[in-house]
């Protein structure tokens, strides 16, 4: 018998998680600058200069890419939890995966 973390839906089940816990530490900070639209327009002015170097459009397309994992790898364990699932598993893990990659990259080109 193998090991779970030899199991290759095991990388799902990690990127799940830590797409999940990269996507709640964001969240209140991103509303956080976004309040600065009421309070301090003139720091967040000072944010959006900032956030057209290259290196902060990289850190977009990793959020882009996490959200998309999130999203993609939630909808899995739905179906898991209600369909019949068969071998064919690990190709839509996969799949979701690709999905995920192509979306945060669309969205990367777009910016830069």
């Amino acid at each position: 018998m193998r090991p779970a973390r030899a199991h290759p839906l095991w990388l799902a089940f990690v990127l799940h998680r830590v797409s999940g816990l990269a996507l709640a530490l964001f969240l209140p900070l991103h509303f956080w600058v976004l309040s600065w639209a009421l309070t301090q327009p003139q720091k967040l002015n000072q944010f959006l200069s900032f956030a057209e170097q290259p290196v902060v459009k990289i850190a977009e397309f990793g959020l882009i890419f996490l959200l998309a994992v999130h999203v993609f790898g939630g909808l899995r364990l739905m179906a898991m939890e209600w369909l019949p699932w068969s071998a064919p598993q690990k190709t839509l893990a996969a799949g979701a995966i690709g999905v995920a990659v192509l979306i945060s990259g669309t969205f990367f080109l777009q910016v830069v």
